[in-house]
């Protein structure tokens, strides 16, 4: 008998009316007709997200929903299974998404889906499953517990643009965006190949700095089929040279900064300060509420001062595995110190962006 049949035939798990079932939100139009609905959704839980997560990773994504076959989704709770022979086989509510909030409205949503997951998890035998909620969620699973903390930055796109530039921190954000004007760097936006490629060489460089491998290009291209025209790329050129690249993706509401890369040597002209207000400004003539600069591990402080500078609300997050509690800071990461860890970044930061690309393309389906 399949795992589904298993959950859905099983006795039930909560109280008198909510028993939990699992669905394929990729096969079941009712999942993107919540996340259009549904006012905590965000661009991780879309389907288009979740297309470009299983034709670049071969990450199946699963939901479990209390409505019942051909009614309307009320709620869901959406994971990937990552089957991974190096870093074992769990379910992540999302891979590479900074955050995916339960979409869930009430303690008996919260209890059945809670039953449910702890029962996938023996059926399933995972080593574990991960939570990154938005807002503080702990569901009732019978199972340790560990965390993981990282900050998030979001800017309230509310006020004027004059008083958007003046909450930025005046001696570095402000002076910076003023020194690209000067410098006369110009601005191209859109998701064609050529730009596409100008981010990723500097992506990949920028990664190499760090001793991580870039993801893909595949995932880049595969984001930007499934997400179409709110997939942008946005690059600053210095004299017809690209010196700065990142990409931003656009979801109802929220714009979000996903990805970057730039050329060291160029940084004192400002070159990422303005595509960053080109994005705001962007996003702001769209009617958009809110640019989200996303998540920043709690130990990168130089690049949480960054994000704070552009007058940004720093909030918390915490995600949440439950299961084996061993080894819980993901690969790559700065604050990794397992000896997996430790040893991929030593190789990492000796090889050539050909070679760091290579690395990324056969060991970022065993990360996230």
């Amino acid at each position: 008998m399949s795992v589904a049949a298993c959950i859905s035939s099983a006795p039930p798990f909560s109280n008198k009316t909510k028993v939990a079932h699992r669905i394929e939100p990729l096969k079941d139009s009712r999942w993107d007709q919540l996340i259009q609905r549904h006012p905590e959704s965000s661009l991780f839980h879309s389907s288009a997200w979740l297309t470009a997560l299983y034709r670049t990773y071969g990450y199946k994504p699963i939901a479990f929903t209390t409505a019942d076959a051909g009614e309307r989704l009320e709620n869901g709770v959406v994971f990937c299974q990552v089957e991974s022979w190096l870093t074992g086989r769990r379910l992540v509510s999302l891979p590479f998404s900074d955050h995916c909030d339960p979409l869930l409205d009430g303690p008996e949503d919260v209890k059945a889906m809670g039953i449910a997951l702890d029962r996938e998890f023996r059926l399933r035998n995972w080593r574990y499953i991960e939570l990154r909620p938005l807002q503080p969620r702990d569901l009732p699973i019978d199972l340790p517990q560990t965390t993981i903390p990282y900050t998030l930055h979001r800017l309230d796109l509310s006020p004027s643009l004059e008083k958007l530039f003046r909450n930025c921190h005046k001696d570095s954000t402000q002076r910076k965006i003023r020194r690209a004007e000067r410098e006369g760097l110009t601005y191209r936006e859109g998701n064609s190949e050529e730009l596409l490629n100008h981010f990723y060489g500097l992506h990949t460089v920028t990664r190499k700095r760090h001793h991580r491998p870039p993801q893909p290009r595949k995932w880049f291209r595969d984001l930007r089929e499934a997400i179409g025209d709110n997939f942008q790329v946005r690059v600053a050129f210095h004299q017809n040279r690209a010196i700065a690249a990142i990409v931003t993706i656009r979801h109802k509401n929220t714009m979000v900064y996903k990805y970057g890369g730039s050329d060291r040597q160029y940084n004192h002209l400002g070159g990422m300060h303005l595509l960053l207000w080109n994005a705001i400004q962007d996003a702001k003539a769209k009617g958009i509420r809110i640019f989200d600069f996303g998540r920043t591990e709690a130990d990168q402080s130089g690049l949480i001062t960054f994000k704070k500078r552009w007058g940004t609300v720093e909030s918390e997050l915490a995600y949440t595995r439950y299961g084996l509690a061993d080894s819980v800071t993901p690969l790559f990461e700065a604050s990794a110190e397992n000896w997996k860890s430790r040893t991929a970044k030593s190789l990492l930061a000796h090889m050539q962006p050909g070679l760091l690309s290579l690395a990324g393309r056969i060991l970022y389906k065993h990360v996230g």
